[in-house]
């Protein structure tokens, strides 16, 4: 799949601070990352978004020097850090890059303030200089009052903070965090993110930034790059990403759709028009993917679940309503969760809201918005 970037998107005008260049990893004959391009600007977050396998992190573990490139470039700055081609390769410890790895690599036998000022003492900085540095990233990441803490004394949060604080105290101009938050709770998680991102705002840091978590990605990120197998599906600002995606891949890991099998009925300046197995007809002005939208071609309808509208059982036909039956209904406190059965076996998984009385086995009426119902190829 050819990289791809969002309609919409602008060029960022910041200075480039890491660019990879048709990076490429071999493991044998296997191609971990296969010819990734990208560039991370001064005070930008970039996620690298991905499941598991799909070469994220060992995109990242090559910025920073912990993997080799195979083939292509990687450049700090403007300083190439490495180029097989070229025979150039600077090692980690050389690139002045922060690392937060995934089990944040606390020392239990050092406190908190000889795990921060750790990488301070390794390029050996003056006693007076790691001692300001180290509390003033502390105040920062909220440990102020932590200083003598033992390692092994602190909580999943704290120790999070305190791999943070690490990997920033140095000053670098790029910070590569790897799924930092997998480990810790629901609640905390939520908590810890937006401590980083109002961090990451007020210290201008430049982040890439790992996860398999499209949440994560999506409240924390300027850009996203979504990766499988290797490559970059599509790269852009989350909401392009999320409202235009480029490939069904990007489509169904990056939030939910309903999507609904149809045939093309007509296809023209005005949209559009397809019909469902039962008859129904709907019209769409969203983005068509279809390379050939010929009569009677068969295709996949999506649509954001939170865009459909449940409306009266008295507008039953009214324009692009589809009827539906609902089969399941959990009750969430903040809404009900519904798996609703659809025409011809399909169904749709949706939130009702609360404001009204909802039961399994109600029959209800599900209108689809023209402008937000795009349509796919149906293979």
């Amino acid at each position: 799949m050819t990289q791809s970037v969002s309609q919409g998107e602008q060029p960022n005008v910041s200075p480039v601070v890491l660019r990879m260049e048709g990076v490429s990893r071999y493991f044998g004959a296997h191609a971990a990352v296969d010819c990734v391009s990208f560039e991370l600007h001064k005070g930008e977050v970039l996620t690298l978004l991905g499941p598991s396998g799909c070469g994220k992190t060992t995109t990242l573990r090559m910025a920073i020097g912990l993997e080799r490139v195979s083939s292509g470039r990687v450049l700090y700055g403007s300083r190439v850090i490495d180029a097989p081609a070229e025979r150039i390769f600077v090692s980690p410890e050389d690139r002045d890059m922060g690392m937060v790895f995934q089990s944040y690599a606390i020392w239990p036998h050092m406190s908190v303030f000889e795990n921060v000022a750790f990488p301070l003492r390794t390029r050996g900085a003056p006693k007076s200089t790691i001692d300001s540095k180290v509390n003033e990233i502390l105040t920062h990441v909220g440990l102020a009052g932590f200083a003598a803490r033992p390692g092994m004394h602190l909580s999943g949060g704290q120790q999070q903070r305190v791999a943070v604080a690490r990997g920033l105290v140095a000053n670098p101009d790029v910070l590569l965090m790897d799924e930092p938050f997998s480990n810790l709770d629901a609640k905390l998680r939520d908590r810890l993110r937006t401590e980083l991102r109002v961090l990451q705002r007020r210290l201008n840091i430049s982040i890439l930034f790992v996860t398999h978590d499209q949440t994560e990605a999506l409240a924390l990120s300027d850009r996203i790059a979504v990766m499988r197998d290797g490559k970059i599906e599509q790269i852009g600002p989350p909401i392009e990403l999320y409202t235009h995606p480029a490939t069904p891949f990007v489509r169904d890991f990056l939030g939910q759709s309903v999507l609904v099998r149809a045939r093309i009925v007509e296809s023209g300046a005005d949209g559009t028009r397809v019909r469902l197995g039962d008859g129904t007809q709907l019209v769409s002005h969203g983005r068509n993917h279809l390379a050939n939208a010929a009569t009677e071609a068969k295709c996949l309808l999506s649509v954001r679940p939170e865009e459909i509208r449940i409306v009266p059982a008295a507008m039953n036909g009214a324009a692009n309503t589809v009827a539906g039956t609902i089969r399941h209904l959990l009750f969430l406190g903040q809404y009900y969760e519904a798996i609703i059965d659809l025409p011809r076996g399909q169904e749709a998984q949706m939130h009702l809201g609360r404001e009204a009385t909802w039961h399994e086995g109600q029959q209800i009426h599900l209108q689809f918005p023209k402008e937000h119902v795009q349509i796919w190829d149906r293979q």
